[in-house]
């Protein structure tokens, strides 16, 4: 397996920086600090196998998902205890039934959509920690399990009342079992696009939305009233998603004409992820319908297909693309719209990802 350098989390760090600086939220403040400071655990990838009675190497299918949760306790030692799995009913602690019910939402997406079962299409179990840490400010997939911090509870509430977060984080576990994106420049920022496209679409195959009628909102749950904003980000508006006198302005461009170059963030994963966000929406309700049908097959058949880990804007544009042509011509030139009014395709050249 090639290198891999996981997620940092939902929250992207310059949002933490900024908000560790802040006067008006004392609380938040030091939450971002310690935060920041703790960072998340070392990447770790599993490959779940097993050794039958006859010493062959077998692994375990299933088409029903395999959850357990566990609770940190508000320390940062992982797994933490387990206090909720596949077959027992729900506890008395919401964020525990909330982790559980996205765990299976996503797992529902995967093989109802995509005909995937599980992260790795070989019914990998579902794990999951909530109450990790002190007023921790993130959600993270860390190569192994989900695991959720509870905020601040002045800028940012419990991370699993997020089906958005939660469906998110998990996919960057499907792309760790695909294409392995680099987690740098662009293929970093295809990287967080892709798993903003999995919990935009495990929250409407969720709901029953249309592509029209959904919010394209990503963590529109995690913030407080006191914040000036609606969510983390906005696939089909990138940029509006929070402008706060604290937070800063959301900074996602949403076409290439703004793309960012920057040393900080992986090279603006996080910020020029709106970019590819931007033309999957488009895509999407150009194409009508429920956005997993179609939508989702092309970008997951993109996704799945020969994808290099290096892959630019411009190569999973194509990739789209030939994904597209192969429902018709009307699907491609659909797709081809999309790339274009972002910026990806057209007169401007796409940036170096160097």
């Amino acid at each position: 397996m090639s290198s891999h350098v996981a997620s940092p989390g939902v929250v992207p760090s310059y949002l933490l920086a900024r908000l560790a600086e802040s006067g008006r939220y004392p609380r938040a403040a030091a939450a971002a600090r310690q935060t920041l400071t703790a960072g998340r655990p070392p990447f770790r990838a599993r490959i779940d196998l097993s050794i039958d009675e006859n010493g062959d190497l077998v692994a375990q299918l299933s088409d029903a998902p395999n959850r357990t949760i566990s609770d940190a306790a508000n320390t940062q030692t992982l797994p933490g205890a387990v206090v909720r799995t596949e077959d027992d009913a729900p506890v008395d602690d919401a964020s525990v039934n909330e982790a559980f019910d996205g765990l299976g939402a996503t797992f529902e997406l995967l093989l109802s959509a995509f005909a995937r079962n599980s992260l790795d299409d070989a019914g990998a179990p579902l794990d999951a920690t909530v109450h990790y840490g002190v007023d921790y400010d993130n959600a993270f997939w860390d190569g192994e399990r989900m695991v959720f911090g509870d905020g601040d509870g002045e800028v940012f509430t419990g991370f699993t009342r997020s089906t958005t977060v939660i469906g998110h984080e998990l996919a960057h576990g499907v792309v760790q079992h695909t294409a392995n994106l680099e987690y740098q420049g662009q293929p970093g920022a295809l990287n967080e696009s892709i798993a903003d496209v999995f919990g935009a679409l495990t929250e409407q195959y969720l709901t029953g939305q249309d592509a029209a009628d959904a919010t394209w909102l990503i963590g529109a749950e995690i913030f407080t009233d006191a914040v000036e904003g609606v969510a983390l980000r906005s696939m089909i508006a990138p940029g509006t998603a929070y402008d706060d006198d604290e937070l800063g302005k959301d900074p996602q461009p949403d076409h290439m004409s703004g793309f960012v170059r920057t040393t900080e963030d992986n090279g603006g994963v996080h910020i020029n992820s709106g970019i590819p966000n931007r033309a999957f929406a488009l895509f999407a309700i150009d194409l009508g319908g429920k956005a997993w049908e179609t939508a989702g097959t092309v970008w997951y058949r993109a996704l799945t297909g020969d994808l290099s880990s290096t892959a630019n804007f411009t190569e999973f544009a194509d990739a789209t693309v030939a994904a597209a042509a192969e429902v018709d011509e009307a699907t491609a030139a659909s797709a081809r719209r999309a790339w274009t009014t972002v910026g990806v395709y057209g007169d401007e050249p796409a940036p170096s990802t160097e």
